[in-house]
C-alpha cells in the first residue's frame, strides 16, 4: 500500500488517494495507528520543501505574519492533543443504499480516526497577528490543487472566529509522536476537532482573517448540505448550507458482517462521536429492530475531543441477528432512526442508527 498504509485498506481512489481501514482495525486502539488512519484527498499530494515553506497570516489583522516551521516551534507554546477527525462523507454507503449518489466515493464507517497531534494553538498565532474589529472568520488555504473545482484551484475552507479561537484548534506538525507524514499534510496542517474533516486543512500555508466565510469552492460548493431535490451539478449558494460542526454518530466495528459466528456469548464493539463541544453520554444496542435497547459499557475517553469506544457482550442464538446502535450526546440529541430521513445529493452527514446483520450458527 502507498504512503505507509496497511495492506488491507479499502481503496476508493488511488489518485488522489482516498482510503479507509477495515472496521475491525479501528477497534484495536483509541488512538489510531498512523498506518491505519483514513486518507481523504482532493488532489495529488503536493511536494513541499520544508526549509522553503512559510506560513503567511494576513487579512483583517494589525500585523501580517510570515513564519517558518522553526519559528512556529520556538515562538509559541507547544501543545499535544488527542482528537478525532471525521470526514463529512463518513458512512455515505448507507445513504447510497437508499438512492444512488453519482460521482461520490462510497465511504463506509472508516472515514474517521483518532490521533495524538502536536503543534501550536491557532489562537496564539492569531493573537500575535492581532485581528481587527472586522475579523469574523478564519480561512485556511492549502498547497494541494484539485481538478474537482472548475477551473482547478487550491483546497481551502474557513471556520468562524469563535471556533478558531478555541483552545482545541491546532496547527500541527506531528502525528502520533512522529513528524507529520506527507499524505496527512506535512509540513503543517490544521486540526479542527468537532468539525467536518474538510475544515482540518492539510498542507496549509496561508491563513486569512476575514469579515466573511471563505469563497473557496470547497467551502461554498463542495461541502454543502443540499436539500434532497437539489441538483448538485448546478452551483447555487442559496441552496442548502455550508457544513461545519459534526452531528452525533456511532457505528459497529466488530464482529464483521461477513464472518459466520457460533452461537453463544459474543462481544460487540464500536465507536461513538459527538460534534462541536458535546460529549457522548450513552450508547444503546438493539437486536430486535429497535423495539428494545440495552445500554453498552462505555470505555474510557482519551480526551474531550476524542471518540468513545464501547462494547457489549450478547448471548447470540442461531440465525440472522440484526444489530442496531444509537448514540446520545450531552445535549440529549440522539441519532435518527433511518438514512431515508437524511438522504442528500452529496451523501453527507449520515448519522442514522448503525445497522449490521450478524449470521450465527449452532
Amino acid at each position: 500500500m502507498l504512503w505507509g498504509k496497511r495492506e488491507d485498506m479499502i481503496v476508493h481512489a488511488v489518485e488522489p488517494l482516498n482510503v479507509e481501514p477495515p472496521r475491525a482495525a479501528l477497534a484495536a486502539s483509541i488512538v489510531t495507528d498512523t498506518g491505519t488512519f483514513f486518507v481523504r484527498n482532493h488532489g495529488p499530494v503536493p511536494e513541499v520543501e520544508p526549509r522553503e515553506w512559510r506560513l503567511r497570516v494576513q487579512g483583517e489583522v494589525e500585523h501580517s505574519l510570515e513564519l517558518s516551521l522553526p519559528e512556529l516551534r520556538s515562538r509559541f507554546p507547544v501543545r499535544e492533543m488527542v482528537a478525532t477527525i471525521q470526514c463529512a462523507g463518513n458512512r455515505r454507503d448507507g445513504l447510497m443504499r437508499v438512492r444512488d449518489i453519482p460521482g461520490e466515493l462510497p465511504w463506509g464507517a472508516g472515514a474517521v480516526s483518532t490521533a495524538t497531534w502536536t503543534g501550536v494553538r491557532l489562537r496564539d498565532v492569531l493573537a500575535a497577528a492581532a485581528p481587527t474589529a472586522h475579523a469574523e472568520h478564519v480561512e485556511f488555504e492549502a498547497r494541494d490543487v484539485s481538478r474537482i473545482a472548475s477551473p482547478p484551484q487550491r483546497f481551502g475552507g474557513s471556520v468562524p472566529m469563535v471556533k478558531a479561537q478555541g483552545d482545541e484548534v491546532l496547527l500541527a506538525w506531528e502525528m502520533n509522536g512522529e513528524p507529520l507524514p506527507a499524505v496527512h499534510g506535512a509540513p503543517l496542517r490544521v486540526v479542527v476537532p468537532g468539525y467536518i474533516g474538510a475544515r482540518s486543512v492539510k498542507w496549509v500555508d496561508r491563513i486569512t482573517v476575514s469579515p466573511r466565510p471563505s469563497d473557496n469552492f470547497f467551502h461554498t460548493t463542495a461541502y454543502r448540505l443540499l436539500p434532497a431535490e437539489a441538483d448538485p451539478g448546478i452551483p447555487g449558494h442559496e441552496m442548502g448550507f455550508s457544513l461545519g460542526p459534526l452531528a452525533v454518530n456511532s457505528d459497529v466495528l466488530v464482529p464483521p458482517e461477513d464472518e459466520m459466528l457460533r452461537a453463544g456469548p459474543k462481544t460487540i464493539r464500536g465507536y461513538a462521536l459527538a460534534g462541536e463541544a458535546h460529549g457522548i453520554t450513552r450508547v444503546d444496542v438493539s437486536t430486535d429492530e429497535g423495539r428494545n435497547w440495552t445500554q453498552v459499557t462505555m470505555e474510557k475517553q482519551a480526551a474531550h475531543w476524542a471518540w468513545r469506544h464501547w462494547h457489549l457482550t450478547l448471548d447470540l442464538p442461531p440465525g440472522r441477528i440484526p444489530i442496531n446502535a444509537r448514540a446520545w450526546d450531552t445535549s440529549a440529541t440522539v441519532q435518527p432512526e433511518t438514512p431515508i430521513q437524511l438522504w442528500n445529493p452529496k451523501g453527507y452527514m449520515n448519522n442514522a442508527w448503525a445497522h449490521r446483520v450478524l449470521w450465527v450458527r449452532r
